[in-house]
């Protein structure tokens, strides 16, 4: 407290997480490698003459392999962000933080900076010596060389990372030349500043102070939400035991307080001390009590994936209201998505009246004119040659008739006058207006108008 020497807060110690082997750790390791590899290699996938996934910002157009997105499909973007939301409630009142533990890009970079940690400085005690001891040669160079992988690990991420907004292929030529420009520099170097700060410098502290889903994970789980659980029934007490003896027969549990499942935690914390908010999910503990019970001659499963209705011996249920609430929604938002990205028209027309009158009749009387005011959108890659349709209860005349040439990617907006007979038929009618493609049969684009005419 303030005034007698105390401080309400505690000095960071450094983690220094164990290497484990287990099913779990190799199913990390498959994670990191296969969305690592999709990250960085994406960028040079080349798809029909082009880069395969581009986000070309100052043309307005985002490539990913076949489609071709415009400033006017973002509702597409927004709908993929709430599946996102959605699926991570989903799978997490299912299974936990399996986000956090497997395919967070915090998870995996710190995975990946921690791998040149130890190639560099070894195991953990020997990091923990090596941090221990006085400066030497030794302790320089080694630290030296890890910062040089760091440095340049997380410069190429920043690098890929710019890649994503501008053809990789051209980028990588200015870089060796040294002719970037201002902002790719810039992003280059500030992506790649956060990659090395959150991934090697912070690591843990990132999911124990900076995540706010560790916050509301708590409204997410119940008693039926399968998290990484210590089994203190069975573990306590706990105590040293020589192997293949009965603990029991010595007043003790399974758990032997070895501190390995500790020691092997990316964020530091006791799962015997019950399920906290700094816990990811990477399920290192599992593995290494695991093949500390195969030693000891006990069955696995003290640290296992389970529920806490399973721990107080009851049933679990899977299909439960959240769950199929949450199923339910994901389930038809992303069938939505799917019908209409397929259903996604390139070619796309808004028609709207002129305000200023209801209808002009001609001189002679018979005929009533609407004003109209239409927009076209090509979302082709290509300029394209539209000319104009509309139909109705009687024949339709255009004024002007002609073909309108629209750029690729641009809204081009043109008045129309639609003329018919005065009382032919009697008063207002919908009509059907319809841009069609002279290039392409395929290309057209319909929407229904009011046409107002005077009434006997």
């Amino acid at each position: 407290m303030h005034g007698s020497g105390q401080t309400l807060y505690v000095a960071h110690e450094k983690v220094y997480p164990r290497e484990v082997e287990g099913r779990f750790a190799r199913l990390r390791v498959l994670s990191v490698w296969v969305l690592l590899g999709i990250y960085y290699l994406l960028p040079w996938l080349n798809w029909n003459g082009r880069q395969a996934v581009l986000f070309d910002l100052p043309a307005r157009k985002f490539f990913i392999f076949d489609l071709v997105f415009w400033p006017q499909d973002f509702i597409f973007l927004t709908w993929l962000l709430i599946i996102a939301a959605l699926a991570l409630f989903f799978f997490t009142a299912i299974g936990g933080r399996l986000w956090c533990g497997y395919a967070c890009p915090q998870t995996v970079w710190t995975e990946t900076f921690l791998w040149m940690e130890r190639f560099v400085e070894g195991d953990r005690n020997a990091r923990q010596k090596l941090d221990r001891g006085a400066w030497s040669a030794e302790k320089f160079a080694r630290k030296f060389a890890k910062q040089v992988l760091w440095v340049t690990f997380a410069l190429w991420t920043g690098f890929t990372f710019v890649g994503f907004f501008e053809p990789i292929r051209a980028l990588f030529g200015e870089t060796l030349t040294l002719s970037l420009g201002g902002w790719e520099t810039f992003w280059i170097l500030f992506y790649g500043f956060a990659t090395y700060g959150n991934a090697g410098y912070l690591r843990e502290q990132v999911c124990k102070y900076m995540c706010p889903y560790a916050r509301f994970q708590s409204a997410m789980f119940d008693h039926d939400t399968l998290v990484i659980t210590y089994d203190g029934a069975r573990g306590e007490p706990r105590g040293p035991r020589k192997r293949n003896t009965d603990p029991r027969a010595q007043g003790l549990g399974d758990c032997i307080d070895c501190t390995w499942c500790v020691q092997v935690c990316p964020t530091g914390i006791d799962i015997r001390q019950g399920l906290q908010i700094e816990c990811i999910a990477c399920a290192a503990c599992i593995d290494a009590c695991d093949d500390v019970m195969d030693k000891m001659g006990s069955p696995r499963g003290l640290i296992r994936y389970t529920t806490q209705h399973a721990l107080d011996h009851k049933p679990t249920r899977l299909a439960r209201p959240r769950v199929l609430i949450y199923g339910g929604l994901l389930s038809a938002l992303v069938a939505g998505f799917v019908v209409a990205l397929t259903l996604r028209s390139p070619v796309s027309l808004d028609v709207l009246r002129d305000r200023n009158s209801l209808y002009r009749l001609t001189d002679d009387g018979n005929q009533v004119d609407n004003v109209y005011t239409l927009r076209i959108l090509n979302k082709t890659e290509r300029e394209q040659h539209f000319r104009i349709e509309a139909h109705g209860a009687s024949a339709l005349t255009l004024l002007p008739e002609r073909g309108y040439v629209v750029a690729s990617g641009d809204v081009y907006s043109l008045p129309l006058r639609v003329r018919r007979s005065t009382y032919d038929p009697v008063g207002p009618e919908t009509i059907r207006i319809t841009v069609q493609s002279v290039d392409d049969a395929t290309l057209h684009a319909t929407t229904d108008a009011r046409f107002l005419a005077p009434v006997k």
